[in-house]
Formats: structure tokens, sequence, C-alpha cells
């Protein structure tokens, strides 16, 4: 952690004609009295560092040292403070903000890529993660509460990686109860708590790692939608999702959660009309109607 500071130090220091103490103290959340312990191991280093005392004052790096400088082109950095300030927005940003700092990132540096990873859970979302990768780097299993269409469970697992994918963050690792491998929302999940004990790495086996098999869509439907909702097509799935005539936009998909689907498809109110299967477009009726008595009474 030493030498991440100090790196960090130095970077700052390259980038600025003079810094304070307060200030680097403030960056790095530490003391100043460690800041001045840090300035002292840089000098021994053999980093000419110089100090301004009065108004105006404070540390700077001596007219004429440089560096090497970094191999990346503007491009490439460009892009890895884009994905490092992504994963900031879900992470601890202290961390995040030493990292940008060695990398040479000012920070009112503009990016032309903004990512928001996070969601109206972010704080919890924040230290779910920071427990999941803390477990997973200490090879311990963690126990939570997971609610799903069927119900509420208590899982144990064996975490491997902290996955974004379809639009969500999930867990992914070796469930205890059902013997397999498994994908779990962190959003569905709750009470989680890293425990003393430790497992030993398993082989993953071929195709599991491939995390779009965790959630198949081999289950067909087909629907024709009003006109008016084409943006909405066009935002969820693209423009070549479905295809247009005088009747209205007839859509075809495959979907995993049918309880998922199924609200998608009420969410479109009497703009929509399942052509197939019979089953689903039964299942729509039956809601309907219990939604339409509920109103009657």
């Amino acid at each position: 952690m030493k030498l991440d500071r100090l790196m960090g130090i130095l970077a700052i220091m390259l980038q600025n004609d003079r810094v304070t103490a307060p200030y680097l103290a403030s960056t790095f959340e530490v003391s100043r009295r460690t800041i001045s312990r840090d300035i002292d191991a840089l000098c021994q280093a053999g980093i000419p560092i110089v100090t301004h005392q009065g108004a105006g004052g404070g540390i700077s790096i001596a007219d004429g040292f440089k560096l090497d400088k970094s191999v990346l082109t503007k491009a490439e950095l460009s892009d890895i403070i884009a994905a490092l300030r992504g994963i900031g927005s879900v992470s601890e940003q202290a961390h995040i903000r030493q990292i940008l700092i060695k990398l040479g990132a000012d920070a009112s540096m503009h990016e032309s890529i903004v990512i928001d990873l996070a969601s109206h859970y972010k704080g919890h979302l924040t230290d779910k993660i920071k427990t999941i990768k803390q477990a997973i780097f200490d090879r311990r299993i963690i126990e939570f509460d997971y609610y799903n269409n069927k119900g509420e469970s208590r899982r144990t697992i064996e975490p491997y990686n902290v996955v974004f994918q379809w639009t969500s963050w999930y867990v992914f690792g070796f469930c205890a109860q059902r013997q397999d491998w498994r994908m779990f929302k962190l959003n569905r999940l709750w009470n989680m708590r890293c425990t003393d004990a430790q497992f030993a790495l398993r082989s993953i086996p071929p195709g599991k790692h491939d995390f779009d098999s965790h959630l198949p869509d081999n289950i067909k439907f087909a629907a024709l939608f009003d006109k008016s909702v084409k943006y909405q097509l066009i935002e969820t799935y693209g423009p070549d999702s479905f295809y247009e005539d005088d009747d209205g936009l007839y859509f075809e998909r495959g979907y995993t959660n049918r309880d998922h689907i199924i609200s998608w498809l009420l969410s479109f109110g009497d703009k929509v009309k399942i052509i197939g299967p019979p089953c689903l477009a039964a299942e729509i009726k039956s809601i309907a109607k219990k939604i339409l008595l509920r109103y009657q009474t």
C-alpha cells in the first residue's frame, strides 16, 4: 500500500508545479505526518524534491527532472480511464482515484465516454461487490438470503467471479445447495456474510464459464405489437427484432424467465397481442381478468 501511495504522490507532483502536504494527505486519506515520511522516502530514493515556505508554498520536484513517458497512447489511456471510472461508480472511489493519479489522469480531464454501472441500490451494491471480491481473493465461502420467483432461500456458495451482464450485477460460483455452478443477481441477494470457511479452487467445466448459458432463451413466443410502441422494441431489442406490415409489428423472441416476460408484455397494456404459444396467451388473459376483477370490487 505504501508503494502505491508513493507512486501516486510522485505522479501528482510530476503533473503539478507545486502541491501542499494537506492536499496530498486528503487525496490519499492519510495524516500529514504520513505524507512527510513518504516525501522523505522519495528523497532517499533519489527524487529531487524541493520544499517552498511561506504563502503559496508547497512541495515540488526540482526543474529538469523527468521520467520516461508512458507507452500508452492518448486514445489507449482514455479508454482505460473511462473503464476505471465506470468501475469507480460501484467501487471505492479513493482506490480508483489513486489508480487514475498513477495513470496521469487529471481530475478535470474530459472524457468522451461516461460509464455508470451503479443502480438505485448503489450503496448496498458497492458493499456487496467489495465483500464478494475479498471473499474471492481469500477463497472464503459466502452466505446470503436469496429472493426469486421460487421464493426465499438461504444460499451458501464458493464465489469465483463478480459479473456485470444483461444490465445487472451477478456473483458466479459453486452453490452448495444445488451442487452446481450458479449465477445470483446481487439486487436479489441480501444479508450476506463472508464466513471463516475456506474452499479449494474447483475446475470450472467447459461451458459453465459462458455466462449466457446460465440464462438460455430457448422458450419462444410470438406477438403482434401496435406501431406506436416501435421505439420501445428498438430500445430493448434493436431495429431488426421485428418486421412491420399493415397489421402492426410482428415480434418473435426466446425468453428464459416466464414471470419476467409476462411482466414485460403486460407493461404494453392493449398495445400487444400474444400470437403464440396458446398457453402464454391464456395466462395473459387470466391475469387481465384478475386485474379487472380487482378494480370491480
